[in-house]
């Protein structure tokens, strides 16, 4: 059976983050927006595991969408060929005080605030500024109930150290040098929890390593293609 692409995305964008990566299983990737999939992360994974019909999946997320990933391994993990976790944290820290910060300002003062305080310091100094600019088209075309539902969905997700720990085959840890969130070191740590782990670190680039440095990514999600290749 031949390998399949599943593709999820961060906040606060969507599934057209992936553009420069749906080229590389054609007609066998699936980049879905995950926010009408339901209020928690989980469902996000039940709905986006319903669009691949194989069982060789590599899933591939970003953010919370690495999260999301995680959830697809605990759901199916007999499915699952192989994992890219970029710039993610399998565990969750209870921030309450933020979560509802965040909602707040969301709310009052809308998306345009929210980029420039939170999303847009996250790329790397050296990004772009098309690819920065792109990012935020992406972001402003985006409800902001549904944007309010994806950071509800990040801040009440699950610690999933547990798959991590757990999951048999290949987890590629990726990060961007200039990644705060989650950063180097707990992408090294995640590395030597994980039963099968590799780490890959993007030189000048921030969180958004699929639009910052699309070519080294497509490298690296190319490695594992051959990996589980017959």
């Amino acid at each position: 059976m031949n390998p399949e692409l599943l593709l999820l995305h961060a906040l606060p964008l969507d599934g057209s983050m992936w553009d420069a990566q749906l080229d590389l299983l054609p007609g066998a990737t699936y980049a879905p927006t995950l926010y009408g999939f339901g209020d928690r992360v989980e469902d996000w994974a039940a709905e986006a595991l319903k669009l691949p019909t194989g069982n060789k999946l590599i899933v591939v997320g970003c953010s919370v969408g690495g999260s999301c990933a995680l959830e697809v391994a605990a759901l199916a993990p007999e499915r699952i060929a192989g994992l890219v976790l970029i710039g993610t944290k399998a565990t969750r820290r209870l921030d309450s005080a933020f979560h509802a910060t965040a909602v707040k300002t969301l709310r009052e003062q809308g998306l345009e605030v929210a980029w420039r305080e939170w999303w847009e310091p996250t790329f790397s100094p050296t990004a772009s500024p098309n690819v920065i600019a792109e990012a935020r088209q992406i972001l402003m075309r985006q409800p902001l109930k549904d944007v309010v539902r994806g950071v509800e969905a990040f801040h009440t997700r699950h610690s999933r150290e547990d798959v991590l720990s757990t999951f048999s085959g290949p987890t590629y840890i990726v990060t961007g040098a200039e990644d705060v969130l989650p950063g180097l070191a707990t992408s090294s740590k995640q590395v030597e929890i994980a039963q099968k782990g590799s780490l890959y670190v993007i030189p000048e680039c921030g969180h958004y390593v699929p639009m910052e440095r699309p070519e080294a990514l497509n490298l690296i999600i190319r490695q594992l293609i051959d990996q589980v290749l017959p």
